[in-house]
């Protein structure tokens, strides 16, 4: 399928899809257009079943999420045209006090791993998935360290290493010698 008829039957299957067609996005080579789909919550399974049985978007690439604070995390999915070449992205909203949609993993079984990074690193529960278990923390790691509100500890335990403090020591007067290059005899200077 071309963007073109993507966009049209999408706009025909999912009435609630704001959907658009981009170049130069997603990773997509040269002049390939990507088609963006945002959709409803509601709509997330019904979206990606569309991009893998009509738009043809065989290959699931990858899956995450933005803080988007207020507004809660915005899901992302980017699928891949194994025969057309077409680049899909497929994005929802979830509010950040119920940040939860349904599993893709019955539609793409390469979402397993990525679902569960979202979950482990956002807080993002994927209802249906087959097994959420803790994938890069270590045991016992409390929180989401790629929220926004996730408290960066190595910044509160010490300073930043590059700040210069009033009262700080100051850099060495003296600077270091140069060395000279392998084979540039000793005390020659450039013309």
């Amino acid at each position: 399928m071309t963007p073109g008829e993507i966009l049209a039957e999408a706009g025909r299957r999912l009435p609630g899809a704001r959907c658009a067609a981009e170049t130069g996005v997603a990773g997509a080579a040269g002049t390939a257009e990507t088609v963006t789909m945002d959709v409803p919550r509601r709509d997330w399974l019904a979206a990606l079943g569309f991009a893998r049985d009509v738009a043809g978007c065989d290959f699931f690439d990858w899956l995450t999420a933005v803080d988007e604070q207020d507004e809660g995390f915005a899901i992302v999915v980017h699928l891949y045209s194994l025969g057309s070449g077409q680049h899909l992205l497929v994005r929802t909203l979830v509010p950040r006090q119920d940040p939860a949609l349904p599993s893709a993993t019955g539609l793409f079984r390469g979402a397993g791993w990525a679902e569960r990074e979202t979950h482990e690193m956002f807080g993002v529960v994927f209802d249906g998935h087959p097994g959420l278990a803790p994938l890069l923390l270590p045991d016992g790691f409390e929180g989401h360290p790629l929220r926004k509100d996730f408290p960066l500890a190595a910044r509160a335990a010490q300073e930043w290493p590059g700040a210069k403090e009033p009262g700080e020591r100051e850099a060495s007067q003296r600077s270091r010698r140069r060395l000279v290059p392998p084979g540039v005899p000793e005390g020659w200077t450039p013309p």
